[in-house]
């Protein structure tokens, strides 16, 4: 079946602040399941709390709108039990890093097939601007007058730590960057995560100045590309190469074309991909963007059904009627 665009919109009115981020995500996210080859009824998004958790009401496809930071637990009862759907999660970092911190990296531990969208604005924005995770060392805001003290979530640093199989970073305005991550996630089977930068004009506007503006994006933006050699700036001076198992960045005309570091997101160790999320700690200075890892491995649905086929042959199809009656308490009609 052929769509649009238009098909997978909903009559709901979209209501995020004048300017959000949200609604070039949206509109990505809807041309890109347009052209995707995926029935409508086969795909099912789950959000948590939050400004990013109301998409499942703009999105003509199968949704729930969950509890906050509960969205990857109950994403994994659908995938689990339903492995021919394309299931998609999606939440802020208030949502996703916070108090779903933990469902977020066991989702991603146990490789289940899902895509999470991590909307990271670096701040509470539904609750009007609380730090959140990700928020920078230093943040003044309402609940930090004086200045957040925290240390801050790397996301894609946590996510390859959790040992996901597919990670991935992404501009909000970058249409077409977003798209080609979204194939590429769409394609991977197990856990994907995608962090998108997410500018919230309200609360932390500008906050991704460093990656979007006119000038300042060309001496800032690392493109990891697989196969390319990692270099970058507006003119390609700048490079990154290996220092003492550290990723480094350098004068280009100061080192040997052969010491440029080739990027390898399928690489097996994820140690690599982890340097290179290193390279920055958040949207300041020199930022790598694009897919960090893409590997195989066990998918969770794949081992559950494996599992079962196994007691099925070993012990046979069982029953239920006998099973209940044995326990004494319950009988069945």
């Amino acid at each position: 079946m052929t769509y649009a665009r238009v098909d997978f919109q909903t009559d709901q009115e979209v209501r995020w602040c004048p300017g959000c981020g949200d609604y070039t995500i949206l509109a990505s996210v809807q041309n890109f399941m347009a052209n995707a080859g995926v029935e409508r009824e086969n795909v099912v998004f789950v959000s948590g709390i939050g400004c990013a958790a109301r998409f499942p009401y703009y999105m003509n496809v199968y949704g729930m709108h969950a509890i906050h930071g509960r969205a990857p637990a109950i994403a994994t009862g659908v995938a689990a039990t339903n492995p021919e759907l394309s299931v998609w999660v999606v939440g802020g970092d208030g949502d996703l890093l916070s108090i779903g911190g933990n469902h977020l990296i066991h989702a991603i531990r146990r490789n289940l097939d899902l895509t999470i969208l991590l909307f990271n604005n670096q701040i509470y924005g539904l609750t009007k601007g609380q730090y959140s995770p990700t928020s920078e060392p230093g943040k003044a805001t309402k609940s930090s007058p004086a200045g957040s003290i925290d240390h801050a979530f790397n996301p894609v640093s946590l996510a390859l730590g959790a040992e996901a199989s597919f990670v991935a970073r992404t501009l909000d305005m970058d249409r077409k960057h977003t798209t080609a991550i979204l194939q590429a996630a769409h394609e991977h089977r197990g856990s994907a995560l995608i962090e998108i930068y997410q500018n919230c004009n309200v609360f932390n506007d500008k906050a991704f100045i460093q990656l979007t503006g006119k000038t300042e994006r060309y001496a800032n933006r690392i493109d990891l590309v697989h196969g390319a050699p990692i270099i970058f700036g507006a003119q390609k001076e700048k490079a990154v190469v290996w220092a003492g198992g550290r990723a480094e960045i350098v004068d280009r005309a100061s080192v040997n074309p052969s010491d440029i570091v080739v990027h390898d997101a399928h690489a097996p160790d994820a140690s690599a991909a982890f340097a290179l999320s290193r390279l920055s700690h958040g949207p300041y200075g020199p930022t790598p963007l694009g897919v960090f890892r893409s590997v195989r491995r066990p998918v969770y649905d794949e081992v559950l059904d494996e599992e079962v086929s196994r007691s099925r042959t070993a012990r046979g199809e069982g029953d239920l009627k006998a099973l209940v009656t044995s326990l004494g308490t319950w009988t069945v009609d």
